[in-house]
């Protein structure tokens, strides 16, 4: 690809447990209810951070499409593309170096990230497995500790290192500790060249740790203290600390950050601070209908974007204060957000569909068909390419049999975002993807065991390694799969 290379921007929020657990449910994410599950930052438009799952937000230089061909050759990257490589991320030896039971269960895929041809894949049970992908060969499992539980993973493009976010059950899983390792180490196996983050934060419930490769900072908050704190994403240095006095919620764009303090009947308190320095850029006050509860609010650039409940969505420009208004019959709260900075565009997802919006409030792209499988619309089944100019997404299809029977199978759709057209599909109905598996091959020279539609059962995690122009995916048996042309 000709150019400069950008990364997949991604702002990654953690938030620790209620209180810690026992048994297997302990401290694998995503155990429990309320605040206490895996919290990231795909916010839903509720505020009760039960909702809430992950945001990945797209900056940025806009590229031209892959190999600087027009837009038509875009789909000629996705052409072939073939089931080519298996990892499985459990090992029956497991025993041997963690002491948790339910570390040592066959568990779903539940984030796959991908850097400088090493595959990291995290398992619900907080198992997490390094891939050589030119080995092809398990690495190691990035578990230090006999009783530590990875919570999530993060790549921080800035000092190319990988983040770990774990509790541990000499805690309780209480509390969210943090470590750093060079992406250089971890290919040698030595991760014990790591070293551990913000050790002076208390990062017990209802606290958190946020990684924003949007502005390179990193957000931290300590209920125990009542203080946030930022820090730089590039050394992890203190910047400076923010009171949560009467602050509800704090949102991060580019440049900036919107506190949300606590509501009044008839208003909710907002103040916008530089991102850099946390010094006040604005205070103001955005009028409420009484007794709606608020579906969201969410800040883009100067646009302030809010919805209550059974009202018009609103858009706010905070500079000029022009309000948008969309009709609550055509914009209803969806479960998700994605923002695409440059295209100054934002994706919602709702139902299993994906619409695109501009920030007039206009509807400017619905998909053909790009049908999500999951309803919980887990940003870890869908991936952004870096030119936003598609979306990728472990999707719903239909084969219908010789009598008519409809089965839903899983496929993994491309589509273009402006358009919404479906440029191409991994299904297991394309007679040229089948291959031989491993149990049925002579020669055991195959390293997959899984038949295509097999690896396309169930799908629980996806990304795309745009330096390789290969496809991750993961499953509910612990398997990832390498789709490559």
């Amino acid at each position: 690809m000709d150019g400069p290379k950008r990364q997949l921007r991604v702002r990654l929020r953690v938030t620790a447990r209620r209180r810690g657990g026992d048994g297997a449910d302990g401290g694998r994410p995503g155990a429990g209810a309320g605040a206490g599950g895996r919290k990231r930052r795909l916010d839903a438009p509720a505020l009760n951070s039960a909702a809430k799952l992950q945001r990945r937000e797209i900056g940025g230089r806009q590229l031209a499409a892959r190999g600087g061909g027009p837009a038509a050759a875009v789909p000629e990257r996705f052409r072939n593309m073939r089931l080519q490589e298996e990892f499985d991320t459990y090992d029956h030896n497991a025993h041997l170096f963690v002491k948790l039971q339910f570390l040592r269960r066959r568990s779903k895929i539940i984030e796959i990230v991908a850097a400088k041809d090493i595959i990291f894949a995290l398992a619900h049970s907080g198992l997490c497995a390094a891939f050589n992908r030119v080995t092809n060969k398990r690495i190691a499992f990035l578990n230090l500790s006999p009783d530590e539980v990875i919570r999530s993973l993060f790549y921080n493009k800035n000092n190319d290192s990988l983040i770990t976010v774990s509790v541990y059950a000499s805690d309780n899983f209480s509390t969210l500790k943090c470590r750093t390792t060079p992406i250089e180490y971890i290919r040698r196996n030595q991760l014990d060249a790591g070293f551990p983050l913000f050790e002076s934060e208390s990062l017990k419930w209802p606290g958190f740790v946020e990684f924003d490769d949007v502005n390179g900072k990193v957000l931290t908050y300590s209920a125990q203290d009542g203080i946030y704190k930022v820090f730089d994403l590039k050394n992890y240095s203190f910047l400076y600390s923010v009171p949560d006095e009467n602050v509800q919620e704090i949102k991060i764009s580019p440049g900036i950050m919107l506190l949300i303090y606590d509501r009044t009947p008839s208003y909710v308190p907002l103040k916008i601070i530089s991102i850099e320095d946390g010094k006040p850029l604005k205070f103001f006050k955005h009028l409420l209908h009484r007794n709606k509860k608020i579906d969201f609010i969410e800040q883009f650039n100067e646009k302030l974007l809010v919805k209550q409940e059974d009202e018009n969505f609103q858009i706010l420009d905070v500079r000029t204060s022009e309000l948008i208004e969309v009709s609550v019959s055509k914009f209803m709260t969806p479960s998700a957000f994605i923002f695409l900075y440059e295209n100054n565009l934002f994706l919602t997802f709702r139902n299993r569909t994906v619409a695109v919006w501009n920030f007039r409030g206009e509807l400017v792209t619905s998909f053909e068909d790009h049908l999500l499988w999951h309803h919980d619309c887990s940003t870890n089944n869908i991936y952004i390419t870096s030119d936003q100019d598609l979306i990728i997404s472990y999707c719903k299809s239909e084969v219908v049999a010789e009598d008519g029977t409809v089965t839903p199978i899983g496929s993994i759709n491309m589509s273009e975002i402006m358009t919404g057209k479906c440029i191409a599909k991994i299904a297991a109905s394309d007679p040229s993807l089948n291959v031989t598996p491993r149990r049925n091959c002579r020669k055991k020279r195959s390293s997959v065991w899984s038949t295509v539609p097999e690896a396309l059962e169930d799908v629980t995690a996806l990304f795309y390694d745009e330096d390789r122009n290969e496809i991750y995916t993961g499953n509910s048996h612990g398997l990832v799969h390498v789709w490559s042309n």
